[in-house]
């Protein structure tokens, strides 16, 4: 058995950079504003009741307009959203808006629902917890919509090439 007495960073970050997990774009609205994110931070953390843990960059837009309200919507992306993907991770709110190239309506709460992916789960805020360089919320889904359930899913390694609107 080996046991490493500190962490090695660069050994850290080429062991979990390995891993292929899936990506998704969380939006909210605070009622003024709007915004989104490309996220590969989410996971399901209880079946019964269900919920998912959500973790926004506080280096970005969308979670400082996420303070501001107590839902969210988690949009499940498919293989065939790279363009999405690169719009809501490349391109920072800060300075574009979003949601002027591509489709969308307001959902639940007043967050935009985009018209692309496998779905979305809207969900409500139940906890902020402060995860280092993101902040991790725990979210209970109030509504969802199944749009392409049985499409491959957008994997991190596909968009590991992104420039980031934001560092994280």
């Amino acid at each position: 058995m080996s046991f490493v007495s500190r962490l090695d960073l660069d050994a850290f970050h080429a062991l979990v950079g390995g891993t292929d997990y899936p990506m998704f774009i969380v939006t909210v609205s605070d009622g003024n504003e709007r915004a989104g994110c490309l996220v590969g931070f989410v996971t399901q953390t209880s079946i019964e009741p269900p919920r998912l843990l959500v973790c926004l960059s506080k280096a970005n837009r969308t979670y400082r307009v996420s303070k501001g309200t107590q839902q969210l919507i988690v949009h499940f992306l498919a293989d065939t959203d790279s363009e999405l993907a690169a719009l809501f991770g490349e391109e920072t709110g800060d300075e574009t808006d979003n949601f002027a190239d591509c489709e969308w309506h307001a959902g639940p709460g007043g967050a935009p629902v985009l018209a692309a992916g496998r779905g979305w789960v809207a969900a409500d805020i139940l906890a902020r917890v402060d995860g280092g360089d993101h902040e991790a919320l725990l979210v209970s889904p109030r509504e969802v919509e199944v749009v392409a359930a049985d499409r491959p899913q957008l994997s991190f390694h596909q968009v590991r090439d992104l420039q980031p609107g934001h560092p994280a």
